[in-house]
């Protein structure tokens, strides 16, 4: 089989339904941790999961409503992370307890308007847990756009928003906007979400924003070099996640954030046998 007519791929490639799940999911691999690296540096890695059980609201609601529920749970999304960043900017909820309150209510909202849609005949699952081999080529066509619209956000505004990260204060004193660069963060990390959804699941779409991002902190020595490992890391993980789902008979979400999670550990290994040798190395100097 060939990936849209053009280039032809080896086992477990070979058809068509992995070459949209490779597709949607290097993408997916590349920008959910690039979002996640600002999320770490500002100390809100469960901002995502988070966000992830207020857009399991926004399913519910589509599937309720009769449409789509990828676009519903976008707008819902969009509309909980500015939520909790107003709680946040405005001291309304220290960031933990913005976060679950927005946690909670997302889930809670989620499943009463499940059960409002007659959850006996609806499949929640492949948002729940991700279902990325099923993805048609509309599904691989919407991950792209987001992919790209989370990428020209990043080069047009990731300067003002590191520095608004780094430290808000000077931000604020060097003329960055930044009450619009945190809402732009926010809006980006539940696009992201979104994106993800159908690859990894809600449950763990987190995971895949925020592991990359740790092990790269582990190898890199400045902010963009973690940039640019947490990305590698994220789509080496997909690739090694899909090979071992298809070879050995496994959900392919799970897998890919069980590689992420072995990668970390690895990374950690090859930094403390690092820091014990140059520990050794100045003692004996």
């Amino acid at each position: 089989m060939t990936l849209f007519g053009v280039l032809s791929l080896p086992y477990p490639f070979d058809r068509e339904y992995m070459q949209l799940a490779l597709l949607a999911g290097v993408l997916v691999g590349a920008t959910a941790p690039l979002v996640g690296v600002f999320l770490v540096e500002k100390r809100l890695s469960l901002m995502g999961d988070g966000i992830g059980h207020v857009a399991f609201a926004g399913v519910a609601a589509g599937l309720l409503a009769g449409v789509w529920p990828v676009w519903s749970a976008l707008a819902v999304a969009i509309a909980g992370a500015l939520l909790l960043e107003w709680l946040r900017a405005r001291e309304r909820a220290t960031g933990d307890l913005a976060l679950a309150l927005v946690f909670y209510v997302g889930i809670a909202a989620g499943i009463v308007l499940l059960y409002k849609s007659d959850s006996g005949s609806v499949n929640v699952a492949p948002y729940l847990f991700g279902s990325v081999i099923t993805l048609d080529t509309g599904d691989v066509g919407l991950v792209a756009g987001i992919a790209a619209a989370v990428l020209i956000t990043f080069v047009l505004f990731g300067r003002a928003m590191f520095a608004t990260v780094l430290d808000e204060e000077s931000a604020r004193v060097a003329g960055i906007p930044v009450g619009f660069c945190n809402a732009l963060l926010a809006v980006v990390t539940a696009v992201t979400v979104v994106a993800a959804m159908r690859a990894v699941g809600i449950l763990l779409v987190a995971a895949l924003m925020v592991l990359p991002v740790g092990s790269a902190r582990l190898l890199a020595g400045s902010f963009r070099a973690t940039v640019a490992w947490s990305s590698a890391i994220g789509m080496a993980a997909v690739v090694l996640g899909l090979i071992a789902a298809r070879n050995l008979g496994l959900a392919a979400g799970g897998t890919i954030v069980l590689v992420a999670a072995m990668a970390f550990l690895v990374c950690a290994a090859v930094n403390g046998r690092r820091s014990s040798i140059q520990q050794t190395a100045r003692t004996d100097g």
